[in-house]
């Protein structure tokens, strides 16, 4: 499990640099306008070996002035909510505006750790400025430079120190496999979830957005046993109304993160939309299993080659993963619904199996030898032993006596292998290549 945190203030301070830098990413649009943040931003994060989800909450510009405000107030108010750490960033160049009061007055009550982030100081005057934001009444604050980094490592040095510890997982009972139903809002979690268990136990209804919260549930039959968890639909910040949608997004991210493998639901009369994509990287990113499930496949009109199309359209948007399960699936007909739950519980199986380092080598070194690195500066690379790491999820380390000269194209050259080798469908893996 990972603490998250949440980076707030209002528009156009610097958040989304930030947010970047931590991340190691270009991931969240950048601009000198005010407001380009217009869809939630998630990330991971590591410092000093401590891993922890980084939320970007970019701020609104619509309507006057007061509504603005209103909007701030409400988004920063979630974050409290749900955050375990608070970041919250202002900008040396404007000085203290009443905005940042506003959220000041607000976080003066939590009782969560807040960090004060003076951010866009990057010379010794702007430093004198930053002496300012005392008077915001939250203490210590931390010079930055989202832009350049500077001042960001005494910042995250803070930032793991405050974190809260997390429990760890004993491993005297081994804890229940975690599948969480994710997807859009409307595409048909809830109806999914009601068709296995056999009784509606979760609200269904044609509005979007029913659901408000993960819930688990412990499923015991026909062989499997497992907790299912319903997500609410994640779906575009542009599209969110309401402030319990934002809550409902960041327990839905949190799912995911504690999940083993994600039911990515769609819904087959829309097709694989963006969003749909959104939630695929998301799971992909936090290294989970993935099936995807193209509900409501009753509803299609179909021919013989509608299947192939169809899963063929989502291929080509999942590369360069795409050793992904697709079922197609209707919760009202209950039409492969005893499928998709093999399937999940095969992709699990698959993300835990261990491969032992005598047969890995024996398979592998051969396909290397045949097809080797390719030479780079008239430098030859030669992999002399490989091995699976002790990881929960599949990671394989490679030692070589020129790693830095390993080249993506290659890495996807052994991983297709791998996967030819050995079934690590829906199963995200990593390669690394190491000095031997």
């Amino acid at each position: 499990m990972n603490n998250i945190v949440a980076i707030v203030g209002r528009p156009n301070v610097g958040k989304s640099t930030f947010f970047n830098r931590l991340i190691q990413r270009r991931e969240a649009i950048v601009d000198s306008v005010s407001g380009v943040t217009r869809d939630r931003n998630y990330g991971k994060s590591e410092w000093n070996g401590k891993e922890f989800s980084v939320i970007d909450t970019g701020g609104y510009i619509k309507g006057s002035d007061d509504i603005f405000e209103a909007e701030i107030r409400r988004q920063v108010e979630l974050a409290i909510d749900e955050a375990d750490a608070i970041i919250f960033v202002v900008d040396v160049e404007e000085g203290i505006t009443p905005m940042d009061d506003e959220v000041a007055k607000l976080l003066r009550k939590v009782t969560k750790p807040v960090l004060l982030v003076v951010n866009k100081v990057d010379n010794a005057m702007r430093e004198k400025d930053a002496v300012e934001f005392y008077n915001l009444g939250l203490g210590e604050y931390y010079s930055i430079s989202g832009m350049s980094g500077s001042g960001t490592g005494e910042l995250l040095d803070k930032l793991v120190e405050v974190l809260p510890e997390m429990p760890e997982v004993t491993e005297e009972v081994e804890p229940l496999p975690r599948f969480c139903v994710v997807g859009r809002p409307n595409a048909g979690k809830s109806s999914f979830i009601n068709a296995l268990i056999g009784e509606d136990r979760f609200v269904v209804t044609d509005i979007a957005g029913t659901t408000r919260d993960a819930i688990d549930t412990k499923y015991n039959r026909f062989g499997f046993e497992f907790n299912l968890v319903d997500t609410a639909g994640i779906r575009r910040k542009a599209k969110v109304k309401e402030d319990l949608e934002f809550y409902s997004v960041m327990r839905s991210v949190r799912a995911i993160e504690h999940s083993d493998v994600c039911l990515l639901v769609i819904d087959a009369t829309r097709g694989f939309e963006g969003q749909d994509q959104s939630i695929f990287w998301l799971a992909e990113k936090n290294r989970k299993g993935v099936v995807i499930l193209v509900n409501k496949w009753d509803l299609v009109e179909k021919d013989t080659m509608s299947t192939r199309d169809y899963e063929r359209k989502i291929r080509e948007e999942l590369q360069p993963f795409t050793d992904v399960p697709i079922l197609f699936i209707s919760a009202l007909t209950k039409q492969r619904l005893l499928k998709a739950l093999e399937t999940a519980v095969e992709v699990f199986e698959n993300r835990k199996q261990r491969i032992s380092t005598s047969k890995f080598n024996e398979l592998m070194l051969p396909i290397i030898e045949a097809t080797p690195p390719p030479a780079l500066k008239g430098k030859y690379v030669k992999i002399k032993y490989c091995m699976q790491l002790p990881t929960p999820t599949p990671q394989f380390v490679f030692f070589a006596n020129l790693p830095q000269y390993v080249k993506d194209p290659y890495k996807r050259f052994i991983e297709n292998k791998l996967r030819e080798q050995y079934n690590f469908s829906g199963v995200p893996i990593d390669i690394y290549f190491r000095q031997k």
